[in-house]
Formats: structure tokens, sequence, C-alpha cells
């Protein structure tokens, strides 16, 4: 079977490499580009000197060769290219939020239902990250008993004069729990193996950047199933001396034990990322998943040729941003 090809329209977060590369090692092909100009794209072009960039994306959208179209544009752009390419016949990868209101997931919705293509959500704390990968096999073999809770923790380094202008204009990014804390909705949802839960609160705030009053620097979000409770804190507070971008970490409590994911950095500790640290009935263990196979690629690939859904159902990626965004209108309606 010759290799599916996909195509990228909107480069506007780095992200995008890692989506890209996630395809490009499923074996898919990557044939074209349409993007504005900025750093980011001039980056992607010296990355991928062999894939053109096109100044049309009608050429990408009409390509009846072409199977899946990625990107990474502006938060609140990339619902409409999911459209866009839908109704073109493709599916769709976009990185997180996939969307940044409810009208917008509205529409995403009845198109996917309508068109029946593939519409997919990165969200890379869960799929580019091997020991998030190796606790869902953990927990599916029944590790940890019945997962009853989890805590997501996604702090971010600021960067703020490297920051373009969207990134500080809330219409734009959606949010911060729209936008961060989605990554941690989704784990939530997969952990606890549920398609629905409650939002009980939330909350936003703009603790120390008072000269960008449309970012919000702070969130947390308190969610509920029939059987698990979950909590989630995200920010743009990781220090300067920290030499990852943010100490991003996940616990999960079970009936039989416990799981720890230091994903980027174990402060003080072992060296690289992707810790796991398991607790059972016979000990504690740490394993190193610095080397565990990233599925998502392979199996988002495997999913367009064949109708399925093994790389996430449709279902989870749609309650993922219908939580994040439910949980951003809370917070700001100050009810939280």
């Amino acid at each position: 079977m010759s290799s599916l090809r996909f195509a990228v329209i909107g480069i506007d977060h780095d992200h995008i490499f890692g989506q890209v590369q996630s395809m490009l090692s499923a074996g898919a092909e990557l044939v074209g580009y349409h993007a504005d100009d900025n750093d980011l794209t001039r980056r992607f072009a010296e990355t991928y000197p062999d894939s053109p960039r096109v100044s049309d994306k009608r050429r990408l959208l009409e390509d009846e060769t072409v199977a899946l179209i990625v990107s990474a544009a502006v938060p609140a752009d990339r619902a409409a290219i999911a459209v866009e390419a839908m109704r073109h016949g493709k599916d769709v990868m976009v990185d997180k939020p996939g969307v940044t209101s409810f009208e917008q997931l509205a529409e995403v919705k009845a198109v996917q239902a309508e068109t029946g293509r593939i519409f997919s959500i990165c969200y890379s704390e869960h799929f580019e990250t091997g020991s998030t990968v190796k606790a869902g096999e953990l927990v599916q073999a029944g590790a940890i008993g019945d997962v009853i809770h989890t805590t997501g923790i996604g702090p971010h380094r600021l960067r703020k004069p490297q920051r373009p202008g969207w990134f500080f204009e809330r219409q734009r990014y959606g949010g911060i729990l729209c936008d961060i804390a989605s990554h941690q909705c989704e784990q939530f949802l997969f952990f606890t193996n549920s398609l629905d839960a409650e939002v009980l609160s939330a909350t936003v705030a703009n603790r120390a950047n008072q000269d960008k009053p449309g970012l919000q620097d702070y969130g947390d979000i308190h969610l509920r199933t029939g059987s698990a409770t979950g909590y989630i804190r995200v920010d743009w507070f990781t220090p300067d001396g920290l030499p990852v971008w943010g100490d991003g970490r996940l616990f999960i409590l079970g009936t039989e034990g416990t799981i720890e994911l230091r994903k980027y950095i174990d402060v003080e500790g072992r060296p690289g990322k992707d810790h796991l640290f398991l607790t059972d009935r016979k000990g504690t263990r740490h394993i190193d998943c610095s080397g565990v196979e990233l599925p998502y690629g392979r199996q988002l690939l495997a999913d367009i040729r064949d109708r399925t859904e093994t790389a996430m159902p449709q279902a989870r990626c749609f309650k993922a941003m219908e939580l994040a965004l439910t949980a951003q209108r809370l917070a700001e309606q100050g009810r939280g």
C-alpha cells in the first residue's frame, strides 16, 4: 500500500513539529504546507526542505491524493480550517485547543458527523509523552485497581518577549483553561475511562502580568464523574531556573496503588524526562519511559485507512474540549 499523504495548513505554534513527526514516523508522506510568513514557518521550511510551500491552500484541499490536513494555526482559526478540510473530504489533526468557543465546537461536531471524517486533536502531553502512554498501559492492565482520582499539573514558562501578539488576546487563544487545561481534561477522561464528567468549579486569573490584560496566567478545575474526581492546575509561572519549559506532573490514585509521572524533569533526581513512579502492594519502583513507543501517529494512520477509532475515540476528543470550554466559561462568570 502506498504511503498516506498529508499536508499542513497553519503554522503558528511549535507543536506543529511534534504533530508532523508523529505522522512521518508512522510512514506518512508530507507533501506540502500553507502558512503565513513567520519565524516558525521559516524554521519549518528549514526542517522539511523537501516539502513545498504553496501560496493557495486550495491546492492542498483540492488534491484528492491528500488524505489528512494537519494544523497548528492560531487557536481561534483551527476550527474553520478543520471544517473546510472535512468538507473537502480530508481527515484532520489539529493542535490543542481544537476549538475556542462552544459555537466552534458545535460546528465541528456537526460537520464531522455530516462528512464522516476524523477530527483528531493532538493532545501532546498525552500522545507525545512516553510516561503518559506507559501509565495508560499500566492502568488498563489493572496495576493500581480502579482509578478514583487524578491530579494534573501543567506549568509553563511564559517567555513573554518571544510570544506573538495573538498569545495575549483572550478571543484568539481561548483562555488558559480552554488552551492548556484541555490536555488535562483529556487525560482525566482517559484514565478514568469516562466519556462524560461534571465541572464542579473553575477559576482563572491574571496574577502577575497586568501589562497584558488579555492573558490569564493561572487557572484550575475540579471535575467529577460517577466514580472519580479530578483536579487540574495550569499556569505560566515556570521559574527561569528550571532547565525545561515546565515540570508537568500527573498523579493517578487507584484503589490498589498510585502512579506519579514527572513528565519532563525529575527535579534534583534522575536525568532526562518521562519518569514514572509506581506504588502498589508489592512496594515502589521507578520506570524509565523515555524509550516507550508513541503509538498515536501509527494508530491515526491506521484509523484513516480503516475508518476506525484506535488513536482516540471521537467522543472523547470532543468531550475533552467541551469540559475545557465549560470550565473556562464557569471561571469567567466568577462562579467557580
